[in-house]
């Protein structure tokens, strides 16, 4: 049996990004959580085939000190939680302090940012997670993350990437579920110089929902709103002749995060009854608020699954509330 010793940070940033960084889609899901964290307003999504030539985000958040943008890619610094109680109330959609570390080790990163109260910012050069290059920058408050050449030292990667076709689909399915989140942050998303997205940040969920699915599908969903003691339910739910062929179109929201929940899409569709074609499911977008303490999001690296506390009583009211 070999020595046992210690792994380098690199090395461990590039086995991390095994479990967060399976493809270009997942990228943007972390770059813009964060930028969602650091309370942007306004968020664009720019991409270059498919996101495996080039991803970069944009947003007007809070930006990061230059005392911390090297400990931004420190693996598990975070700024999001600090003691074991802090993991039991989250209320970030990032909070491991793994995401740019990972991202990082296996790509080109560039990163620039500005804080409010800061005289200049920062410009960081990463390649393969090695900083290169770290200097002043004059630029607006927030964020700007450019990542190039995603898996340039592990292309045994690539190997499982899908066409462009598919990633890009990926990147789309992920932004859409972003601005049905947030409905309160504008975003846009261009590839190759093509607008596909651009919502109005306005707070108007059925105005989102118009963005992305269309006015003639918006103006067929109906407002949902219900609530007990541990959950309160809002959102919009298609009539049931407006359906489609599988349940991507049911998108559930639990603390301004989309998650993926096999029971409670049922509920969705028991909430139906028997109005539903067998085969055909609605579009919806159901977003829910809750103690914290009830959702445990520590639970997969895409922090996507979740296990719930009162999952039956939730149920029940999603249920109720669409019936």
């Amino acid at each position: 049996m070999g020595k046992i010793q210690e792994l380098s940070e690199r090395l461990a940033n590039q086995i991390a990004a095994g479990e967060v960084v399976e493809r270009p889609a997942s990228v943007v899901k972390e770059l813009v959580e964060n930028a969602i964290d650091a309370k942007a307003t306004q968020i664009d999504i720019l991409i270059e085939e498919a996101g495996l030539k080039k991803i970069q985000i944009v947003d007007n958040g809070e930006g990061i000190n230059q005392d911390d943008v090297e400990n931004a890619f420190k693996r598990h610094a975070t700024s999001k939680i600090h003691n074991r109680d802090d993991l039991f109330r989250i209320r970030t959609l990032g909070f491991r302090g793994e995401a740019l570390p990972s991202i990082a080790s296996v790509s080109e990163m560039t990163l620039e940012t500005a804080t409010a109260d800061e005289t200049q910012g920062s410009y960081l050069f990463l390649k393969g997670g090695k900083i290169e290059e770290h200097r002043p920058a004059s630029l607006r408050t927030g964020t700007k993350i450019t990542v190039e050449n995603l898996f340039f030292n592990t292309p045994a990667r690539l190997k499982y990437v899908k066409s462009l076709q598919t990633e890009l689909s990926n990147i789309g399915d992920i932004v859409n579920r972003m601005a049905l989140s947030h409905p309160n942050i504008a975003f846009r998303l261009v590839h190759d110089g093509h607008k596909m997205l651009s919502t109005s940040g306005t707070g108007d969920l059925k105005q989102t929902l118009a963005g992305i699915y269309g006015v003639a599908t918006a103006k067929k969903m109906l407002k949902v709103d219900a609530k007990d003691l541990d959950f309160t339910l809002n959102g919009y739910v298609s009539l049931p002749e407006v359906t489609r062929a599988s349940r991507n179109y049911l998108s559930v929201i639990i603390n301004g995060r989309y998650i993926k929940n096999f029971a409670l899409n049922k509920a969705i569709i028991n909430g139906y009854q028997s109005k539903l074609m067998v085969g055909r499911y609605p579009i919806a977008v159901l977003e829910i608020t809750m103690d914290p303490l009830l959702v445990d999001v520590n639970v997969h690296p895409t922090k996507q699954e979740v296990r719930l506390s009162k999952e039956k009583e939730l149920m029940e009211l999603i249920s109720r509330g669409i019936a």
